[in-house]
């Protein structure tokens, strides 16, 4: 344990956008100490041990790849910002994706790391609406999103001055929604953009190891600076004294100065700590986000492709006529989901994960799962794992279910009370708050937000979020 009394900036939340603001104010001489509550670092996208396997959480697959020589984007600038070189990451890319709608897939669109692939699944299956698409791409690629000062417009609207075919429309938000989006129906057109670019015109890519090798590279990067953190510490109270962030009141019991304050926790869960509600500039406490997932993970002895999976990397899936991104009625939503096999990446030759995997995420109702007794629990995770999965199922190549079974060698399943459990994230919110705030001020001059709430998204802007805070707020105003 440090024994440290004071800082010149304490970082709440050991998840990557909070480490990646303190590689970064480390790397300028700051004094700077994380706190975090749990004994595993990542956050929303760390990892877990069960009966000796190790299981990533949140990463299906780092967005914002390009490939090397690649300039000017969130990785490169990403890589440049916390000194890492391209080579650590290890990123191995996707094979393709798809985007699969109708009772059982019957209109798809495939996307791989080369957008040209895209545009030409549209021009295919949406021939009216290929001029539509390319102008809308261009709106996109001209659109500043890193701006801390834009004003939020709907995507849907304008989306819609270029594509008028409700399907297509559905199938373009369906990825961008369930990798990023905290606000139902609908995204502000910023937002869009962000998560556009990640995944469509830059794209999908992993390390073998996983998410533990970006979280190592992270620490040691840290720990090089001179960053210091605090593991199973965390903050019961964020002190205010003359209308500033002056102290951390810690869970021991032990009281933390410092200069500044910068918190990746979430804004509903930065006020909570504080005297009085957070104001951001919206001039309203910040209210939780309603949207919260289950995820199944099946383990199996083999390899997909020894199933006939071996084909997509990640599945975007809805059965219905229009997608509906949405709290759901019930304890989940099977109707639409996200299939990743964490298999299907191009490593490198002879190299492969031991095990097989089938991940598949759902919307859940945080409210139908909060407050279940044990029994309960335990038996609605067990008749929705098999839900789940039998939706998704509908949507990949067929397997037997015999052929299935034998070659299942353990699952697991989180919910929204997981999330809320392990992240303190409120509602089990993975995606935070519906309004964001770009410029992370609060109504305390000296405590700022990054993070999924400051609004940069997926893991890259995650990092990218803890970056333009520390850039933002404590480095470029210190000359």
């Amino acid at each position: 344990m440090n024994s440290a009394s004071h800082y010149d900036v304490a970082i709440i939340g050991a998840g990557m956008s909070g480490l990646a603001a303190g590689i970064r104010l480390a790397h300028f001489g700051k004094r700077v100490c994380i706190f975090e509550r749990h004994n595993a670092v990542g956050g929303l996208n760390s990892f877990y041990s069960l009966a000796g396997r190790k299981y990533d959480v949140g990463l299906h697959a780092m967005t914002n790849y390009v490939r090397p020589g690649v300039k000017g984007t969130p990785l490169t600038k990403l890589l440049r910002q916390l000194r890492i070189e391209r080579d650590e990451f290890a990123l191995c890319e996707q094979k393709q994706s798809r985007v699969a709608f109708g009772p059982r897939g019957e209109v798809s669109l495939r996307f791989t790391n080369d957008f040209a692939v895209l545009e030409s699944e549209v021009a295919r299956q949406f021939p009216k609406q290929a001029d539509g698409f390319r102008t809308l791409v261009a709106a996109v690629k001209t659109y500043d999103d890193v701006s801390l000062d834009a004003v939020p417009v709907s995507a849907r609207e304008v989306v819609r001055r270029h594509i008028t075919d409700p399907l297509l429309e559905d199938m373009i938000f369906c990825p961008v929604m369930y990798y990023g989006s905290a606000q139902e129906h609908d995204m502000e057109f910023g937002q869009f953009v962000i998560m556009f670019k990640a995944l469509y015109l830059e794209g999908f890519a992993r390390p073998l190891e996983g998410v533990r090798l970006i979280l190592r590279v992270l620490l040691e990067k840290y720990r090089a600076a001179g960053g210091e953190r605090r593991m199973k510490c965390g903050v019961q109270k964020i002190v205010t004294r003359e209308g500033r962030a002056t102290a951390l009141l810690l869970d021991s019991g032990d009281e933390i100065t410092a200069d500044h304050v910068i918190s990746s926790i979430g804004a509903p869960e930065t006020a909570a700590l504080t005297d009085s509600s957070l104001v951001t500039r919206h001039s309203s406490p910040p209210a939780p986000g309603r949207l919260s997932f289950v995820e199944t993970i099946t383990v199996l002895s083999t390899q997909p492709s020894d199933l006939g999976w071996g084909d997509d990397t990640i599945v975007f899936f809805n059965d219905s006529p229009r997608f509906d991104y949405a709290q759901p009625e019930g304890q989940v939503d099977i109707r639409s989901g996200v299939i990743c096999f964490p298999n299907n990446f191009a490593y490198p030759a002879g190299e492969a994960l031991d095990d097989g995997f089938l991940r598949v995420t759902c919307m859940a109702n945080y409210d139908r799962w909060a407050n279940l007794p044990e029994e309960t629990y335990q038996a609605d995770k067990a008749r929705w794992f098999a839900e789940v999965q039998r939706s998704a199922r509908r949507f990949l190549p067929a397997v037997a279910d015999d052929t299935l079974a034998k070659a299942t060698v353990t699952t697991d399943m989180f919910t929204p009370r997981t999330i809320t459990k392990f992240t303190g994230h409120l509602q089990g919110a993975i995606y935070g708050a519906p309004v964001k705030n770009r410029q992370g001020r609060t109504a305390l001059p000296n405590l700022y937000l990054c993070g999924t709430d400051q609004g940069f998204l997926g893991i890259v802007g995650a990092m990218l979020s803890g970056i333009s805070m520390a850039n933002y707020h404590i480095l470029q105003k210190q000359g």
